[in-house]
């Protein structure tokens, strides 16, 4: 077993605050590219809104998963 199976591919967040109107989501993904490396997508805005994103690309799935797991901290 790989060590990067133990980590997620796709992580969600949503904060939710009825009495200030605030419905927001935030998700990251890693998914392959076509070039042999890795990108992590990020997406965010209103619940059940299509949002904004923003792509980085990394050359390997450690360097992604580690930049996802420092995003996700931060949030």
């Amino acid at each position: 077993m790989q060590q990067l199976e133990m980590f997620p591919d796709n992580i969600r967040i949503e904060r939710v605050d009825h009495d200030s109107n605030m419905y927001r989501f935030y998700r990251l993904r890693l998914m392959p590219d076509l070039f042999g490396g890795v990108s992590l997508l990020r997406e965010w805005g209103r619940i059940g809104t299509q949002g904004r994103h923003r792509i980085e690309l990394f050359e390997d799935a450690g360097s992604a998963a580690n930049a996802m797991t420092a995003l996700y901290r931060a949030k």
